[in-house]
């Protein structure tokens, strides 16, 4: 599974804890959806994975150099 597919399995499994909400009932059953702080860390993880790879994963990809001149 490529990282862009797992990015959407998070994607949908946050919405349907969003709008559906992260427990509920069936009868006597009780279900209870996966933890939603877990989901949202696996999603940035997943997103840094990604960008990391789309600047054909160089070292330095998210680094800047700033120089400060006094004068």
């Amino acid at each position: 599974m490529t990282l862009e597919e797992q990015l959407a399995q998070i994607n949908e499994a946050i919405t349907a804890i969003e709008i559906g909400g992260q427990e509920y009932q069936i009868g006597s059953r009780r279900l209870k959806r996966a933890d939603l702080k877990l989901l949202y860390d696996r999603r940035k993880e997943l997103e840094s994975q990604i960008r990391y790879d789309g600047v054909n994963g160089t070292l330095l990809a998210n680094t800047y150099v700033t120089i400060f001149d006094r004068r």
